[in-house]
C-alpha cells in the first residue's frame, strides 16, 4: 500500500514539475516578446511596369483581330476627349495603329471594382512597353525600356557541308552568323568556305524579366582554315569601337562589300546585258541584289547624301558621295528611311531605304552603283582603299583586352569540349 501511494506521489510531483516548466518556458518567451523592441520587416513590394502591386489592380487582356486601340480604350471608360489626346501624344512614341491582334495588354486600375484605368500599358516588343497614362485631366503616353541581362555563351565546330549549317545546328542565329562575317572580313572569304574549317565564336545572350531574348553582340571570333588561324576581337574604348584582329589591325574596311545583306547576287555589272523590261541590249553599269521587299538597304561607307529622290527608271533612289573619288547609288527602293534626304551625314552600315521594286523592276531588289572619279565601275573587281588603323597610342591597352579574350577563350573551349564528352558519355556514346 505504502509503495501504491509513493508510485502516485511520485508522478504528481513529475507532472507538477512538467506544468511548471511548461509554464516558465511561455512565460519567458511572452517576457523576451514583451521586451524586444518591436521589428518591422518591411516587405519588398512587387512591382509591374512600374506600378506596385499592393495599391493598384492589373488585369491582362488580348488584342482580338480588329480591334483598334482607340476602341479598346473607349470600352474601358477612356472618354473620347481623352483617347484623342492620346493619339496626339502618341504621335512621336508608338503609332496607335500598329498594335498586333495576339498581342497582350494591361489594364491598371486603383482596385478590381473602378469603372475606369489608371493606365494603360502595351509591349510592342519583349524589350520595351508603353504606358498610356489616363489618371488626369492630362493624359501622357511614354516608351519605357525593360533591363537586358546579358550572359557569355560559347560554341566551336568544323564545317561538313557549308558554314550556315553547321552553325544553324548549333543554334546560331543569322544575325550572329553576319556578325562573325562581318567580324572575320578582312582575313577570311567565306564564300570559299570549305569541309574541315573550324571555328570558334564567344558571344552574348540577352534575357528580359528572365526570358531568353536572343543573341546580342560577338565578342570574339577564330575562324582555322587552310591559311591559318583567324582571331578577331570586339574592341571598344573611348572613340574606337569595332573588330580588330590580335595585331589591332581593323577587320572593318573602308567599303562594305554589299549595301544589303543576306542576298544574292541576281545580276552583275554586265556591259552587254540584255534588259528584262526594255527587251534590247543595255549596259547593265551596276551589280543587283536580290532580296526580300522591306530588306533593310545600308550605306556601304560614310559619306553624304547628295540624292534622294525618283525618277522613272530608278524608281525611289539614293547617292551618296563618300569622298573627292567615291560616290555609290541605291536603286527601286519602296522607301527611305527615316531623316535620309539630301545633305545627310551616314555612317558605314546605317540603314538608308529598304528594298522595293520601283521604277524599271521586275522584282523586288537593290540596283547597287559605284562611281569612282565620276565613272560607274564594278565594285567587286575594284581594289579599295583600307579602313584607318588603330592608333599606336591605343595599341597597349588594346594588347591587354586581347590577352584576357584569347585567354577566356581557350578556358572556354576546355569546359566546352569537357561538357560535351561528359554528355556523350551518359548518352552512351564512345568517346575518342
Amino acid at each position: 500500500m505504502n509503495q501504491l501511494k509513493k508510485r502516485f506521489t511520485d508522478i504528481f510531483l513529475s507532472l507538477l514539475l512538467a506544468i511548471v516548466v511548461i509554464f516558465g518556458y511561455h512565460s519567458e518567451k511572452a517576457q523576451k516578446q514583451n521586451t524586444t523592441p518591436e521589428t518591422v520587416i518591411e516587405k519588398q513590394a512587387e512591382t509591374l511596369f512600374g506600378f506596385n502591386l499592393d495599391s493598384v489592380y492589373v488585369e491582362k487582356n488580348t488584342i482580338a483581330r480588329n480591334d483598334v486601340f482607340g476602341g479598346i480604350l473607349t470600352s474601358l471608360g477612356v472618354s473620347a476627349n481623352a483617347v484623342m489626346l492620346l493619339e496626339h501624344e502618341s504621335k512621336d512614341v508608338f503609332n496607335m495603329r500598329n498594335i498586333r491582334a495576339g498581342a497582350s495588354y494591361h489594364v491598371v486600375k486603383a482596385d478590381e471594382c473602378a469603372s475606369s484605368p489608371l493606365a494603360v500599358i502595351y509591349e510592342p516588343d519583349i524589350y520595351s512597353y508603353i504606358i498610356y497614362d489616363v489618371s488626369s485631366d492630362q493624359p501622357k503616353v511614354e516608351k519605357l525600356e525593360k533591363e537586358v541581362t546579358y550572359c557569355e555563351d560559347y560554341v566551336e565546330g568544323s564545317i561538313e557541308g557549308s558554314l550556315w549549317k553547321a552553325l544553324e545546328n548549333l543554334g546560331i542565329s543569322a544575325s550572329m552568323i553576319d556578325q562573325m562575317e562581318e567580324a572575320l572580313s578582312s582575313s577570311v572569304d567565306f564564300y570559299h568556305a570549305r569541309k574541315g574549317d573550324e571555328f570558334k565564336l564567344l558571344f552574348e545572350k540577352k534575357y528580359v524579366e528572365g526570358k531568353y531574348a536572343g543573341m546580342g553582340r560577338l565578342l570574339a571570333a577564330n575562324y582555322i582554315n587552310q591559311q591559318g588561324s583567324h582571331y578577331s576581337l570586339l574592341y571598344k574604348n573611348g572613340d574606337i569601337e569595332g573588330y580588330y584582329d590580335t595585331e589591332g589591325r581593323p577587320a572593318k574596311k573602308a567599303f562594305l562589300r554589299a549595301p544589303v545583306k543576306f542576298s544574292r547576287i541576281s545580276s552583275s555589272y554586265n556591259l552587254r546585258r540584255f534588259h528584262p523590261v526594255k527587251k534590247k541590249v543595255i549596259a547593265h553599269l551596276g551589280t543587283d541584289y536580290a532580296a526580300p521587299y522591306g530588306t533593310p538597304i545600308h550605306s556601304v561607307a560614310d559619306g553624304v547624301v547628295e540624292v534622294a529622290g525618283y525618277t522613272s527608271n530608278n524608281g525611289y533612289y539614293v547617292k551618296i558621295r563618300h569622298n573627292k573619288v567615291y560616290q555609290t547609288q541605291y536603286l527601286h527602293m519602296s522607301r527611305f528611311a527615316k531623316g535620309i534626304k539630301s545633305g545627310t551625314k551616314v555612317k558605314q552600315g546605317e540603314t538608308i531605304g529598304y528594298v522595293g521594286a520601283t521604277g524599271l523592276a521586275t522584282g523586288p531588289h537593290v540596283c547597287f552603283r559605284f562611281w569612282k572619279n565620276g565613272r560607274q565601275v564594278n565594285h567587286l573587281r575594284e581594289k579599295l582603299p583600307a579602313a584607318k588603323p588603330m592608333k599606336a597610342s591605343a595599341l597597349p591597352e588594346f594588347i591587354q583586352h586581347r590577352d584576357a579574350m584569347l585567354d577566356k577563350l581557350e578556358d572556354m573551349s576546355l569546359f566546352y569540349r569537357k561538357t560535351r564528352i561528359s554528355h556523350s558519355n551518359l548518352a552512351g556514346d564512345i568517346v575518342p
